[in-house]
């Protein structure tokens, strides 16, 4: 009874997290004078009312997925990985450029080659402050925020001044990849009424699988749960707390590179400048924190904030509602996630743990069992 309970009460913290959110949202939408019935409407008609609007929401979905992955690896093993977009930014540029430098290449060579060295990128940019953190006990979180700086500034550089002029249509922006090194599927474009959805999302299904395996079958995946549990523990048992330190900060990197490349091949074939750092590494973490770090979880997180996201277009096409309301729900919706413990304390006393139950009917028996020694004597 108290495992089940403890899944239940699993299951209805973000579900309680998302509907609180979307009846603040109406509610912040009714008093600005927005009819939240219709925004909502709207929102699911654009997101999941015609086969472009799918198509749009699971290509939305796709790096989510992979950047949730990367802050759920990495926060497994006790760290903030706040640096997914620099990261995803790395995995981007390097998969482009490699697709331009080697444009001729088959495409059973060439786009393998663009997805590894692009997970490469991001793993060598989360390898630095895994690094610090191994073995000079430097902030991961402050870290990982400048070097999302460093690399933003750093990329736009190497777009305009270091990438070769042949590689480039202007300044801001490269050439279109070739048909080699793309991750769109005709018959999936087709499929989806010429939606920009691609092959990213079949790898990003099959990472899903293999990250559970890695962190529930394998002996690194233990280590790394070991280490987020207690690292002085796992030091005295015999696990290298700076070896799963640097490698779980590894994944994670290599992991949102993933989401940077499908953007890259699939979603915009090309790069281009970024004025600020990827929102898909900040989302990432929400989805990453509503999904609970779990597998199925992080799909079905992902796959709802690209509702919201791609819906949203639509509250402002139909219904005329200004997009800042939608990320003030998906806001709201991160804001109870943050303080589950809320919801928790809340479940508690409606699906309370054998634990617990028998603390309470020791607290509330003393009293009468001291009485009853004080009467006999």
């Amino acid at each position: 009874m108290n495992d089940r309970n403890e899944k239940i009460r699993n299951l209805l913290v973000p579900i309680l997290s998302v509907v609180m959110g979307l009846v603040l949202g109406a509610i912040i939408m009714a008093a600005f004078g927005y009819n939240p019935i219709v925004g909502y409407q709207s929102m699911l008609n654009a997101a999941l009312g015609t086969q472009r609007g799918i198509g749009e929401t699971l290509r939305q979905a796709t790096p989510l997925i992979f950047t949730a992955l990367g802050f759920s690896v990495a926060n497994s093993a006790g760290f903030f990985n706040i640096g997914l977009s620099g990261q995803a930014l790395c995995g981007w540029i390097v998969s482009v450029w490699t697709a331009l430098a080697f444009p001729d290449l088959p495409k059973l060579i060439l786009l393998p080659l663009c997805v590894i060295l692009g997970a490469a990128a991001g793993a060598a940019a989360a390898a630095i402050p895994g690094m610090l953190r191994a073995f000079f006990g430097t902030s991961e979180v402050i870290v990982t925020i400048m070097m999302n700086y460093i690399l933003l500034y750093t990329s736009t550089f190497m777009l305009q001044d270091v990438m070769p002029e042949s590689f480039r249509s202007s300044l801001d922006s490269t050439n279109a990849i070739t048909q080699n090194a793309s991750l769109r599927l005709p018959w999936l474009t087709q499929f989806f009424g010429g939606s920009r959805v691609s092959g990213g999302l079949f790898l990003a299904l099959i990472m899903l699988v293999l990250v559970w395996f890695l962190m529930k079958k394998t002996t690194l995946g233990f280590e790394i749960r070991s280490v987020g549990l207690n690292p002085f523990a796992s030091e005295y048992a015999g696990m290298s707390s700076k070896r799963t330190i640097i490698l779980s900060m590894i994944i994670s990197g290599g992991l949102a590179g993933l989401g940077g490349v499908v953007e890259g091949l699939g979603t915009y074939q090309n790069f281009f400048v970024q004025t600020t750092s990827l929102a898909i590494g900040f989302d990432g973490m929400a989805v990453s924190l509503l999904g609970a770090g779990s597998a199925i979880g992080i799909f079905l997180s992902a796959i709802l904030f690209s509702i919201l996201k791609i819906g949203g277009l639509g509250m402002q096409t139909i219904a005329e509602i200004p997009f800042e309301i939608v990320n003030v729900s998906i806001a709201l919706i991160i804001f109870f996630v943050g303080i589950n413990f809320v919801i928790r304390l809340a479940m508690a006393k409606i699906l309370p743990d054998k634990k617990q139950v028998e603390i309470v009917k020791t607290i509330e028996t003393k009293p009468n069992d001291q009485s009853q020694e004080g009467g006999e004597l």
